[in-house]
């Protein structure tokens, strides 16, 4: 009997793409056989009252240029237990920074339900994206 393809999902805006963005998705590749990436629509940026510099259908190309990334798909809310029942992941790839939150101690407990793995990588520390919009703005 063949052995089952682990397949892996993370998910992110992707702005202003950087070596944090890399290596999360290099990390998550190493981990898994397939690597499905969620790249969030500009009309969910809008939601969370920020605003994407590079446009969404850009996002998506550059994240699919990503020798790491298997296939790409939108994330057009927020729903990480729909988008595992759609997608039927093994493992879900997120930064440290949501460890332990009361949101994420909740999901959790239904992902570990449907047998799927939280893996919880540390945020690169120095960059990004908000930081460099946050530069783009002084230069103004």
């Amino acid at each position: 009997m063949k052995n089952k393809r682990i397949i892996g999902y993370t998910s992110g805006v992707f702005d202003l793409f950087h070596i944090g963005h890399l290596n999360l998705l290099r990390n998550a590749k190493a981990l898994c056989d397939v690597l499905i990436v969620g790249v969030t629509t500009d009309e969910l940026v809008a939601y969370k009252n920020k605003r994407a510099v590079i446009p969404f259908e850009e996002r998506l190309e550059i994240v699919r240029s990503i020798k790491y990334v298997d296939a790409v798909v939108p994330q057009a809310d927020m729903d990480k237990l729909a988008m595992c029942d759609k997608l039927k992941f093994d493992v879900l790839f997120v930064g440290d920074d949501w460890f332990q939150s009361p949101k994420w101690s909740k999901l959790d407990e239904e992902f570990n339900k449907r047998d799927v793995k939280i893996i919880y990588f540390p945020y690169t520390k120095g960059t990004s994206s908000t930081l460099l919009n946050e530069t783009l703005n002084l230069l103004k």
